[in-house]
């Protein structure tokens, strides 16, 4: 995933995770996906249609697919006010992807920080599944929280570290990543036990959101 395009990638689900934890209203956040979504669909295609065939190019840009159809998915439920349960199925899709994806960074491309990534990722979709395609609310707060932190574990962070060219990778590497993106999701539940923050809008947006 290029460095800017994972740069709107944490933008994108530190707003989701602002609006699952009902800081911010889901029409205000529709236009962000709609813009990173967008972005995420037109570049990967791009890259396809230039790569002569070359698998490992055609395998880099096709997973930005599933976050390109993720957002745009949020955006129209979030406008249309239609019931996410497609989207939290389809977010089970995203999450199996997700995590063929990261055993393939591990195995066969030798960039096992990314593999952590896209592990964090799976869990982070699954979580959306549970959420909009199985109606359990009672999680909404907790994956709002778990989204905001990796929006800056899996996002922001990597692909300064990516546009500065000190980005590194190796097994020490990603099993750092890999410990904190488990403590991320311990923090998030922690934060959600507390019911922080307290909002009635959190629940509505259970309904109707995701990353």
């Amino acid at each position: 995933m290029g460095s800017v395009g994972l740069l709107y990638v944490g933008a994108v689900l530190f707003i989701n995770g602002l609006m699952l934890v009902g800081l911010i209203p889901g029409k205000s956040a529709a236009i962000l996906n709609f813009f990173v979504g967008t972005m995420q669909v037109v570049f990967p295609t791009l890259i396809i249609l230039q790569a002569n065939n070359d698998p490992a190019v055609i395998f880099g840009a096709a997973g930005l697919y599933l976050f390109g159809f993720t957002y745009l998915y949020v955006g129209i439920l979030q406008v249309t006010g239609f019931p996410g349960e497609g989207l939290g199925w389809f977010s089970l899709f995203v999450a199996i992807c997700a995590v063929i994806i990261g055993v393939i960074q591990f195995t066969s491309v030798n960039d096992p920080v990314f593999g952590s990534i896209w592990l964090i990722w799976a869990a982070l979709w699954f979580m959306f599944f549970l959420v909009l395609g199985l109606h359990k609310e009672s999680l909404t707060l907790a994956t709002g929280w778990f989204t905001i932190l990796v929006s800056f574990l899996t996002g922001t962070i990597p692909a300064f570290l990516l546009l500065l060219n000190r980005y590194e990778t190796g097994g020490g590497s990603a099993l750092i990543m890999a410990l904190a993106g488990a403590i991320c999701l311990a923090v998030a539940f922690f934060l959600a036990s507390r019911g922080f923050p307290h909002s009635t809008t959190a629940d509505d947006t259970a309904t109707a959101s995701t990353a």
